[in-house]
C-alpha cells in the first residue's frame, strides 16, 4: 500500500466530500420554508465529516489520529 501525500488521496475523504456535495444539491430541493431549518441542519452535519478526516490526517501520533477519527461517530 502506497503512502498518501495529502488527505485528498484518501478514499474515505473522497466519499465524505462527495457526501457534502450531494447534501448541498439535495437540500436545494427542500421547500423554501426549510432554508433555516432542515437545510441548515443537514449542511452543518455533513461538513465536519470530511473536515475531521482532513484534520486527523495531519496528526502525527496514532493516538491523536484515533481521537480525531473516533469523534466522527459523535457527529449528529
Amino acid at each position: 500500500m502506497e503512502k498518501t501525500k495529502t488527505f485528498e488521496e484518501l478514499n474515505v475523504w473522497k466519499c465524505a466530500h462527495e457526501f457534502v456535495i450531494m447534501t448541498y444539491k439535495e437540500s436545494e430541493l427542500f421547500p423554501k420554508s426549510e432554508i433555516f431549518g432542515l437545510m441548515c441542519q443537514f449542511r452543518r452535519a455533513a461538513i465536519p465529516i470530511a473536515a475531521n478526516i482532513a484534520e486527523g490526517y495531519k496528526k502525527r501520533g496514532k493516538a491523536d489520529k484515533l481521537l480525531i477519527l473516533s469523534n466522527l461517530k459523535q457527529i449528529p
